[in-house]
């Protein structure tokens, strides 16, 4: 049973977001959604992803409650500094951070977390030095975002994933 469906909830989450997108329960999405489903987890097979042990799971909530909190701020900011330019000109700039993930999917989240985030973007990570580099809309203290991200995003990452 396994080798036909290695990642069931994989296959059940693409048939759903598949009807979501169709909105239809016909029985021609419903065999065409269970088809891409199960052909994508078998593709999901042979990228072979790294197995991930969550440590944490509890710390998950706190972290989803931080990037919604600073995705409705940065949205906030971003609108202001749109708003504003004509008077102030926009200082934009990139920051370098040391980062200590090492994990894949710690670091992929990250990435994600962090472009998702209106005002910034990820840009490079160099796996030799732990060096994150980003770009910023708003720059107005570099170390201070350095803080923010470390503080509030690697610190958690760490006790989920690490």
């Amino acid at each position: 049973m396994r080798y036909w469906f290695p990642y069931p909830l994989l296959s059940l989450a693409l048939l759903v977001l598949w009807l979501l997108i169709n909105q239809s329960l016909s029985p021609g999405h419903i065999l065409l959604g269970t088809a891409l489903g199960i052909l994508f987890a078998w593709i999901m097979v042979n990228l072979q992803p790294d197995k991930t042990h969550l440590r944490k799971v509890g710390r998950i909530a706190v972290l989803a409650g931080h990037v919604a909190i600073d995705v409705l701020r940065s949205n906030l900011a971003v609108m202001s500094v749109i708003l504003r330019s004509g008077r102030r000109p926009v200082n934009s700039g990139f920051v370098t951070i040391d980062i200590s993930l090492r994990e894949e999917n710690a670091l992929a989240l990250l990435a994600c977390i962090l472009t998702a985030t209106p005002g910034t973007a990820w840009l490079e990570f160099d796996r030799q030095t732990g060096v994150l580099l980003i770009h910023v809309l708003d720059l107005e203290n570099g170390a201070r975002w350095s803080d923010l991200i470390k503080r509030r995003y690697e610190a958690p990452l760490k006790e989920i994933f690490e």
